[in-house]
């Protein structure tokens, strides 16, 4: 819609947490976050939004899905003669237990940290 490009224009757009699907040979972006444009239309601001590929690109990502685990992610939002185009990746999902050991090893570092700042704390030069 004009208003969202018009709200992307200024930086007013988010692609964390987004990602992509493929849905009855079409491609669609969910969970991009664009703000509203303060004199345009009201819109649903996390709305799926329709990208425009060719069939054959379509395909090809389609094939690549069909891997185990794989995600279609979106890498940056950019202008190219006036339009938004979105770049896409393909990557591999985490599983839960690969967060759980991330979430364990930055517990862990947290921990490190705050016992080097009391020690450091404690034993000031003068």
């Amino acid at each position: 819609m004009g208003s969202e490009v018009k709200s992307l224009r200024e930086k007013r757009g988010n692609i964390n947490g987004a990602f992509g699907r493929i849905e009855n040979g079409e491609c669609f972006l969910y969970n991009s976050h664009i703000d509203q444009y303060p004199q345009g239309i009201s819109y649903d601001e996390k709305r799926k939004r329709k990208l425009l590929l060719h069939k054959y690109q379509i395909k090809r990502l389609e094939g690549k899905l069909q891997e185990k685990r794989m995600v279609l992610v979106p890498i940056r939002l950019y202008f190219k003669n006036g339009k938004v185009k979105v770049e896409l990746g393909i990557g591999r999902g985490k599983r839960l237990v690969d967060k759980r050991e991330e979430i364990k090893k930055k517990e862990i570092n947290r921990e490190i940290q705050r016992t080097l700042k009391s020690i450091k704390s404690n034993f000031s030069l003068p």
